[in-house]
């Protein structure tokens, strides 16, 4: 979202307070934000905190000498690449909805030729009230993206839906507006994430993936338009938005639910870290420490990846190799044995590209051998390259790669 100009309408609601950690999160996006207040907003909040954190005067008012001395409101409509109303009242919904223009913000909107997000918040009874689902809907026949509300407690004191959606899922919601929907019409599975395979009760065997480049595969996808599922094994992260999340802890389980969606999908984009052997038998009680050694047999795990690849008609199938000696040399070994179409290759000894961390350094394998080093970049800027790389390579194989005769509906 680099320079896009994003103009931010804060209405007056309690939630405004969220708004600030919103204009801090798009201005780290490298988005440049300008703040547009109504009084009620200021009520809540000062116009001097949004103008700390994003850098630029904040508007607040229709008829101010200085404000419109060469038609400000004019200047903020036609700046925006993008109108975020965040939160929305159902005042300034009704407003809108019914074409009212009485201050700063609403003339705005009203004057804009850029895409408005609205997103909303209030009471849970007044976003059940007739009325107000009326006028949203008048919105969204309008052309205005409407976020869903989300659920909890509510500052009256009810529970129910009404919050805010939290910043760093309207931020979410705003990268896809920017994004190209190249990929609609997809069914991407990307898979992400350790195994854990139990020995016992209270013990496993894992590895140190965080599933940060699964996420990130899975965001991208959702921005550019796809019907994504994310096949996830335990991980801190929060689950994307827009993003049909399944969760899984064994190798086995994993297998399942990736085969459960093969059928539907045009490409499985494999970057879990998947054990590769798991012990022969889980003790059904807590082992005990003895004074001698221990010896645990290990079978092996499905090759999921393998599988996959034998199966495919329609299907991409795309791995992902985590490599500590001769990347290229066991990366192509592993494109070959395994038969895939593409793979994702990366030296987690390098500096930015180990695990845990939110950059990769990545060299992308295609079957004819060619081979293409990216530079240290963040994960969701590898992903986006990822499914650049990944268009390309189906515009350049339409003979093989079919769409599915049937797609599952989300």
């Amino acid at each position: 979202m680099e320079k896009q100009n994003i103009v931010l309408g804060v209405t007056g609601g309690i939630a405004c307070y969220k708004a600030l950690e919103l204009v801090r999160l798009l201005v780290q996006d490298s988005c440049s934000v300008r703040v547009v207040m109504t009084r009620g907003a200021a009520e809540f909040v000062t116009p001097l905190s949004f103008q700390t954190l994003s850098g630029a005067p904040v508007a607040t008012d229709l008829f101010s000498l200085t404000q419109e001395s060469e038609i400000g409101h004019i200047d903020l409509a036609d700046s925006a690449d993008l109108l975020v109303i965040a939160p929305a009242t159902a005042n300034v919904i009704g407003k809108l909805a019914a074409g009212i223009a009485d201050d700063l913000l609403t003339t705005v909107v009203l004057a804009t030729q850029a895409p408005v997000l609205v997103a909303p918040a209030m009471n849970v009874h007044m976003l059940a009230h007739p009325l107000v689902q009326a006028n949203l809907a008048k919105l969204r026949g309008a052309g205005y993206h409407v976020m869903e509300t989300a659920s909890g407690s509510l500052a009256c004191g009810y529970e129910g839906k009404g919050r805010l959606p939290e910043p760093p899922v309207i931020v979410e919601e705003i990268r896809a507006l920017f994004r190209s929907k190249d990929l609609a019409g997809e069914h991407i599975v990307v898979t992400a994430g350790p195994s854990r395979e139990p020995l016992d009760p209270v013990r496993y065997l894992s590895n140190r993936s965080s599933g940060k480049m699964g996420y990130a595969l899975a965001r991208a996808a959702a921005r550019r338009g796809a019907q994504v599922t994310l096949v996830s094994g335990p991980t801190a992260l929060a689950p994307p938005t827009g993003v049909r999340t399944v969760p899984v802890v064994t190798a086995e389980e994993m297998r399942g639910a990736v085969l459960a969606e093969f059928e539907s999908a045009t490409a499985v984009f494999m970057a879990a870290a998947v054990a590769d052997y798991r012990p022969h038998a889980a003790a059904a009680q807590k082992m005990k420490r003895g004074d001698g050694s221990l010896s645990v047999e290990f079978v092996p795990n499905p090759d999921i990846v393998a599988e996959l690849a034998a199966r495919k008609r329609h299907q991409v199938v795309v791995g992902f190799a985590a490599e500590t000696e001769s990347l290229l040399a066991n990366a192509r070994a592993k494109l070959e044995k395994k038969n895939l179409d593409l793979l994702v290759a990366n030296d987690v000894t390098q500096v930015g590209s180990g695990f845990d961390v939110d950059t990769n350094v990545v060299t992308l394998l295609d079957r004819d051998g060619t081979a293409t080093p990216l530079p240290l970049m963040s994960k969701d800027a590898v992903a986006d390259r990822v499914y650049d790389w990944y268009l390309q390579y189906k515009k350049q194989s339409p003979r093989r790669i079919k769409s599915p005769s049937r797609r599952r509906t989300a």
